[in-house]
């Protein structure tokens, strides 16, 4: 008589169906016109916008269908009022909204971008890294830490904080006769007006609010432009904003 011992059922959970990326919309005839020879390169980005952007929570999915009108595009039209070969530091770059958009249009600038959260960073240099582009460096840090360390022709930034902060990170960075570019909304105006005194201690001049794209984008772009007329110790003007900023609370 043999012995044969309990038979062993295996379970096995079926595999889930894998999840297709999301298809990036398609660029429409504006991308064409201002890109140029350097579309093909931006629709390699959009895609990742699209795909890893998204489950990285960089991207609303929702962010999908508009990538190239409401971020793309609306970043690139800012280009054309950089100077040729300048160097610039993007802060808080997140997706990479305006600063790698400006390394991919523009191939002649030298693109800096400040991040401090980790998987952002990780996300910004696997995407440089797989457009090649070698002009751009992925910094992580806030842009405070890099005062004194890092000096640069341009500094950009969108939806990152409200101007009087935003002036207090960026100016700092900038030369004499240096550019802070602060993509906003509709509260530009008001922004400004609030910000007057941080700026003007920090060696400011008064801002220009621009509309960038017209024709192009729909709105237009509009950047406040701050040229830094003199350099100046930022820490007394770092102090007023904070109290400006406690005042509005």
């Amino acid at each position: 008589m043999s012995s044969c011992s309990p038979r062993t059922e295996f379970h096995v959970k079926p595999e889930a169906p894998a999840v297709a990326s999301p298809e990036p919309p398609e660029s429409p005839e504006a991308a064409r016109s201002l890109l140029g020879d350097r579309l093909p390169l931006m629709q390699r980005f959009v895609a990742h916008l699209a795909d890893t952007g998204t489950s990285h929570g960089l991207i609303g999915p929702r962010e999908i269908p508009r990538l190239w009108d409401r971020h793309v595009l609306n970043c690139a039209v800012i280009a054309d009022g950089i100077p040729s070969g300048v160097a610039i530091a993007d802060i808080g770059s997140g997706a990479g909204l305006p600063g790698l958009v400006l390394a991919i249009a523009r191939p002649d600038l030298r693109v800096t971008l400040v991040e401090p959260l980790l998987r952002r960073v990780t996300w910004l240099e696997t995407v440089r890294a797989d457009l090649g582009l070698e002009q751009v460096t992925v910094c992580r840090a806030r842009a405070e830490q890099l005062h004194g360390e890092l000096t640069v022709d341009v500094v950009t930034s969108r939806a990152v904080a409200r101007l009087d902060t935003l002036a207090g990170w960026c100016l700092p960075l900038l030369p004499a006769g240096g550019h802070m570019l602060a993509m906003k909304g509709s509260s530009a105006a008001d922004e400004v007006a609030e910000a007057s005194d941080t700026i003007a201690a920090l060696g400011g001049a008064t801002p220009q609010v621009r509309e960038c794209g017209v024709g192009v984008v729909e709105p237009p772009t509009v950047v406040v432009d701050i040229l830094r007329e003199r350099r100046v110790d930022p820490r007394p003007a770092a102090r007023r904003a904070r109290r400006s900023r406690k005042a509005r609370r």
